[in-house]
């Protein structure tokens, strides 16, 4: 029996450590673990270690050393280590294409990013900005990491910075920064325009790009993101991507609401510059046809209307290939579907509900007609969509509201938009409007408007303004689209127009809109009487008798317009506006028809014509001027000209010469200070005129010098007094003849500048005419010249004359006021005499001595035989006033002094006598010789 192998041996083991050595030892290892725990990392050796080659052992210990480094950190970033941590993340991110244990502690750093950054002092913010900007700039940066989970928390990290949450843990000494200091770094540091270009990384992995545009909406909110999106050519990527798979939706939605953000925060012409091409229509065309089509939902409406606005944008742009992506002919149709049948399968069965957003879809559809139509490539395909008649078809009455349609107000609200889109369309397309009777059908609808038919309008749209309980904005809108039409001076439409008795029409709708609106005035009536006349103005001017039916009716329509309160002209609610169509009516409606010419000169239309003129507004006073230089061909136009007094009894002719005054003080032309010319070669040249100088110009264009004369009122003012005549004006001063002598000169003086502006082309061409040109020429400046000279010669008597005859009138003046001294001085004289005759008897009797001596003197010595004397003396009156058959004296009363003349012989025994003193009887009527001759004494 073999006895079983003994075993080998083992070697002696180490000396056993004792057991209280084991404890100390284990005592020292717990020590040293949580004075390790207490200590900081140093970030520095960290970063260090994870820049050493990788090793499975290395590998481990670096991620050890992360998760400490995360615990350290798991409160906040302070600011000051910021820098070392991002270069920290940036070498985990490197080593993430080769060792996937590192997307974990990325991620867990990224978190980390994701919370408020930590600051000491209130100064940290500040001092740490360009740490803070790049190392928030780097996020962008690390979008290259291929790794689906480091994306996601990378666009989360930016996703709190709107959304930060406070940490769970607060340290004493350490404080978190601002709330909105991310979003200000995140702004500077570029973040914005990185992560649009990150989109391409992202482009096939949906769920990356989701969190992408997600992070890019939040951006989008502020004006400086987009401007950075914009430069990455953000509105481009995103649009041309509306149309990738996405079942959840979500990449439509954040797609739409980061284009909205880029419009609202973003010139609108940059953000449709970038989406006006071929990819980008497609997409949104794509997009927009599924969602009306096959969304169902609410939110799909919603997103379909937002959608179309920001196609609507896109065809503002005259550069947009709207027409070649197809998509403006799909437009076209789906907005005259419903009101002209159609076997297109787009809208075969498709049908608008009555919700609110199908009713802003429809608005939305005329819309966009009402933009394209701006484009003339467009017009082709209106006509094909028959756009003209779906419209029509709003030009009528709601008479059957029901439950199952439009409400009043929604219905009310598309008349309004539609007839506002037809105002746009109709003019492109006449024939259209023609073979649709729109004349017809919008002088009816005119017709309705005016009507007594119950009618209360809601006025609660932007096209119902003021239309509230009348039908002043079916008005409005429906003479809109008449006025464009008629303006085009088609004679097939103004005829049949005309035909239909419109001029008499419009002017009995113009007298009731004015007669209801005298109490209050609004910018609406306002803007429908202004429309009138514009129509009516455009209708009559060439034609006589359409100017017959205007007539007198018409006149005593705008007599009240031209006595409108001057101070309303600046109201802002379009007085202005019509007055100027008043008086292009008065020039077109009036003038040229005698009959109204007559009524209006009846009316003191001149005088009003000329009161306007004072208010010396120039762009009115141009037109007033033409106004009446057509006027004075009427030869009863002249004497109710003359005939007008303005304030301080100004006269027409003064006015004038004021105007021309005023127009060349404007155009700096030099005069002396009494109003003469003084240059006599260039005498209605201004400095203005002037600093041009003189441009050589082809045979066919006007010159400066001739262009002059349409750009300033004096060719007009020159006319008018040219009618009125020179000669004989009223009320003008010396000043006004001098200025005067100017005008009457004034077309010898154009003609004399048109020459001369010849020789200084030819000059400045430096062209030599023959001799007998050059010497004609010469002649003709030398005439030009002589006028002007001869005019200042002219200007210089007058003002010689004026003095002369203001010295003549000066010496009169002091030569009557001479007279008047003279006068009282005898006054004064005569008085003192009778005062000395009444005081001093002596003197009475010498006063009266003297008189008879004069009277005896006076009478003739020769007296014829057998001839009767009579005295003419009173005995015993001691006067040396003429005595006449009646004397009565206004003396101190009778009861006083008993009757001074109580003795005499005068023989009045008609006269009642008491206590010898004569008095007036009421019942005695006395002669009028007696009255003559009596003297009263006082």
């Amino acid at each position: 029996m073999i006895s079983p192998a003994r075993p080998e041996v083992a070697p002696a083991p180490s000396p056993a450590l004792s057991r209280r050595e084991t404890r100390g030892l284990k005592l020292a290892s717990d020590s040293d673990l949580r004075t390790s725990q207490l200590k900081s990392v140093d970030l520095n050796r960290v970063i260090k270690l994870l820049e050493e080659s990788n090793s499975n052992d290395e590998e481990e210990r670096q991620l050890e050393t992360l998760k400490k480094v995360m615990k350290q950190y798991e409160t906040g970033l302070p600011l000051k280590d910021l820098a070392q941590i991002f270069k920290i993340l940036n070498l985990c991110a490197e080593k993430i294409q080769d060792q996937e244990a590192f997307i974990e502690p990325t991620c867990e750093i990224l978190k980390l990013c994701g919370l408020p950054f930590l600051k000491k002092k209130l100064s940290d913010e500040v001092n740490y900005t360009p740490v803070t900007l790049e190392s928030i700039a780097q996020l962008g940066y690390l979008m290259r990491v291929p790794s689906s989970q480091v994306r996601i928390q990378i666009c989360k990290c930016i996703i709190s910075f709107y959304h930060a949450e406070p940490p769970k843990k607060q340290l004493a000494d350490l404080h978190s920064t601002s709330a909105n200091y991310k979003i200000q770094m995140a702004e500077l540091g570029g973040l914005a325009e990185t992560l649009v270009l990150s989109l391409a990384l992202v482009e096939n992995q949906l769920a990356e790009k989701l969190w992408v545009l997600k992070a890019l909406q939040h951006l989008s909110t502020s004006g400086v993101n987009c401007k950075l999106m914009m430069k990455a050519q953000a509105a481009s990527r995103i649009c041309s991507h509306l149309n990738d798979a996405d079942p959840s939706g979500q990449l439509l939605f954040r797609s739409s609401e980061i284009l909205w953000n880029l419009l609202e925060n973003m010139s609108k012409e940059e953000v449709v510059n970038q989406l006006s091409n071929l990819e980008c229509i497609y997409a949104l065309k794509e997009v927009f046809v599924k969602l009306l089509m096959h969304g169902f939902r609410h939110y799909d409406r919603q997103l379909r209307n937002d959608l179309l606005v920001i196609a609507t944008l896109i065809a503002e742009n005259p550069g947009a290939p709207m027409i070649e992506s197809g998509f403006t002919k799909q437009l076209i149709l789906l907005a005259t579907f419903s009101e002209v049948k159609s076997h297109n399968p787009l809208v075969k069965g498709f049908k608008l509900t009555y919700s609110y957003e199908d009713f802003e879809l429809k608005k939305l559809l005329f819309n966009m007609v009402a933009v394209l139509a701006k484009d003339l490539c467009a017009v082709q395909l209106l006509n094909e969509g028959k756009v003209v008649l779906a419209l029509f078809h709003y030009v009528k009455p709601n008479e059957k509201p029901g439950v199952h349609d439009w409400s009043v107000a929604q219905y009310e609200e598309l008349q309004l938009h539609a007839i506002a889109t037809l105002a746009s369309v109709a003019p492109l397309l006449v024939d259209d409007y023609m073979t649709c009777q729109g004349n017809t059908r919008l002088l009816m609808f005119l017709e309705w408007c005016v009507g007594q038919d119950p009618f209360f309008g809601q006025g609660n749209c932007f096209h119902g303004a003021g239309g509230r309980g009348n039908k002043l904005a079916q008005m409005r809108y429906s003479l809109r689209v008449l006025r464009p039409v008629v303006s085009l001076c088609d004679e097939a439409v103004n005829l049949d127009l005309c035909d239909q008795g419109a001029i008499n029409q419009l002017l009995d709708i113009l007298k009731h809109i004015t007669n209801k609106s005298k109490e209050k005035e609004d910018a609406i009536v306002l803007e429908i009487q202004t429309d009138i006349l514009l129509i009516l103005s455009t209708l009559c001017e060439n034609d006589l008798h359409r100017k017959e039916l205007f007539g007198c009716e018409g006149v005593d329509i705008l007599i009240p317009f031209m006595k409108m309160d001057p101070n309303k002209l600046y109201s802002g609610l379009g007085h202005n506006r019509l007055l100027f169509s008043t008086l292009d009516s008065l020039w077109c409606c009036v003038m040229g028809c005698y009959i109204a010419e007559d009524y209006f000169l009846e009316k003191e239309g001149i005088f009003l014509l000329l009161d306007l003129l004072t208010l010396k507004q120039k762009n009115i006073c141009n037109l007033i001027l033409g106004i009446l230089v057509e006027f004075c061909d009427n030869s009863k136009t002249a004497s109710h000209i003359n005939a007008w007094r303005g304030k301080k009894d100004q006269t027409a002719a003064s006015l004038l010469i004021h105007l021309w005054k005023q127009e060349e003080l404007e155009l700096g032309v030099k005069h002396d200070q009494d109003g003469r010319i003084v240059d006599a070669k260039k005498p209605l040249v201004g400095s203005i005129q002037e600093q041009q100088g003189v441009i050589p110009m082809p045979a066919n264009c006007p010159s400066i010098a001739i262009m002059e004369v349409s750009e300033n009122m004096r060719a007009k003012i020159y006319s008018v007094l040219s009618k009125l005549g020179f000669e004989n004006l009223p009320g003008l001063s010396a000043k006004d003849f001098v200025t005067l002598a100017i005008i009457r000169r004034y077309l010898d003086f154009k003609v004399g500048e048109v020459w001369s502006e010849i020789c200084a082309e030819l000059k400045e061409e430096t062209f030599r005419p023959v001799t007998p040109d050059e010497e004609a020429l010469k002649v003709i400046s030398e005439a030009s010249e002589n006028v002007g000279k001869m005019v200042a010669t002219l200007q210089t008597q007058m003002l010689e004359s004026q003095q002369h005859q203001e010295l003549q009138e000066e010496e009169k003046v002091y030569s009557k006021i001479q007279a008047i001294h003279k006068q009282r001085e005898m006054v004064n004289k005569s008085w003192e005499n009778f005062l000395t005759r009444t005081s001093n008897y002596e003197a009475l009797k010498k006063a009266k001595r003297l008189q008879e001596k004069s009277i005896d003197a006076s009478r003739s010595k020769s007296r014829p035989q057998n001839a009767t004397l009579h005295s003419t003396e009173i005995k015993g009156l001691n006067t040396t006033i003429a005595s006449g058959r009646l004397v009565t004296v206004e003396s101190t009363p009778s009861e006083l002094t008993g009757g001074p003349l109580a003795d005499t012989d005068l023989a009045l025994r008609k006269l009642s006598v008491r206590g010898g003193a004569l008095k007036k009887i009421k019942g005695v009527k006395v002669l009028d010789p007696f009255k003559k001759d009596s003297v009263s004494v006082k």
